[in-house]
């Protein structure tokens, strides 16, 4: 009886860690909450991307119009994909995106901005991640609602355009 036990234990180990993982990589992280929301926008200071704009800061993100500050890299493929939609988004009237570029090179954020187009009206860039740590971004690209410099609403991912007319743009019209 024990000799049995001992030959099926292998596989009733490895069909627990199989059943794990399943259940474990089969979560919605664009569902997760951010401590962040509700409060006001970390303070922080970071060097322009573009050399004739003044270096973003948080005191930009304080006033009535909503703002979308979005997280990004030249090396996030997902953050290509989201592009033409932040470019869609920029077009409209009353909203104001800011970037800020996460641990990449700055050349290679302004060749990205230049082959993709210029959505954002400054970036600010953050080589070491420090800000995007103190935003409680842990994979980009992430983008948030800013309103009186209070954080408003999280989106996870990229944007895409249904979730573009199903939640950002709704939740910008209401704080207009």
């Amino acid at each position: 009886m024990k000799n049995r036990i001992i030959y099926f234990l292998p596989i009733i180990v490895t069909v627990f860690i199989c059943l794990f993982f399943f259940f474990s990589l089969s979560n919605d992280t664009s569902k997760l909450s951010s401590p962040i929301i509700g409060k006001e926008v970390p303070e922080f200071s970071l060097v322009s991307l573009f050399g004739n704009k003044e270096n973003f800061n948080s005191s930009v993100l304080y006033s009535k119009t909503p703002k979308i500050v979005n997280i990004f890299a030249s090396w996030c493929v997902p953050c290509r994909a989201e592009h033409d939609v932040l470019m869609l988004l920029s077009k409209l009237e009353g909203v104001e995106i800011y970037g800020i570029n996460y641990k990449d090179d700055p050349i290679e954020a302004k060749n990205f901005i230049n082959e993709l187009g210029n959505p954002y009206i400054n970036v600010g860039i953050d080589e070491q991640g420090r800000t995007g740590i103190d935003w409680g971004v842990y994979g980009i690209p992430e983008s948030f609602i800013i309103h009186n410099g209070k954080v408003i609403y999280k989106h996870i991912g990229p944007i895409h355009i249904s979730e573009l007319d199903d939640t950002i743009l709704p939740i910008l019209k209401d704080l207009k």
